[in-house]
């Protein structure tokens, strides 16, 4: 199964991941850096192109809304990468968020976009960094409740 399924987009993990791997179905995370939102580098000042869904899809007027940052409002979503880039102490948030993810078991892969080859060769060394700490974890958990889940929990 294919879902949406990041730091931005907790849901799937309380339910629907556990009943997967207890099917022994697996799952493929898509979106897993919202948008590019949980690269890190984006600020209130980024602009995207036109034909760039970032620009015309912030509220879903083209198509599910929660495929465009994964429905988070783009100016609440940098706030909670601002403190994300405080828990693991980078500018760079993308190993960590690819990290992750694969840290969760029900996880079988994990499909980030690149348009560059140097990106794919980032994204794969991601799987080679330590496990997050299990107060990395907890404080991924902590800045979604803070900032993330009253805004799209209820919603996927």
């Amino acid at each position: 199964m294919e879902i949406i399924f990041n730091m931005f987009r907790l849901k799937p993990a309380e339910e629907l991941l556990p009943k997967l791997q207890a099917k022994k179905i697996g799952v493929i995370a898509r979106v897993p850096l919202a948008s590019g939102l949980l690269t890190g580098k984006y600020t209130k000042q980024t602009t995207f192109g036109k034909d760039d869904h970032r620009s015309y899809n912030r509220n879903g007027e083209a198509f599910d809304k929660g495929e465009t940052f994964s429905g988070v409002d783009y100016d609440l979503g940098l706030q909670a990468v601002a403190e994300l880039k405080a828990l693991f102490q980078t500018d760079n948030l993308i190993p960590y968020a690819l990290k992750w993810i694969l840290m969760h078991d029900a996880i079988t892969t994990v499909i980030p976009g690149a348009s560059k080859s140097q990106q794919v060769v980032s994204n794969v060394t991601a799987a080679a960094i330590p496990d997050l700490t299990p107060a990395q974890m907890a404080g991924v958990q902590k800045i979604y409740d803070q900032y993330i889940r009253a805004q799209v929990h209820q919603n996927w």
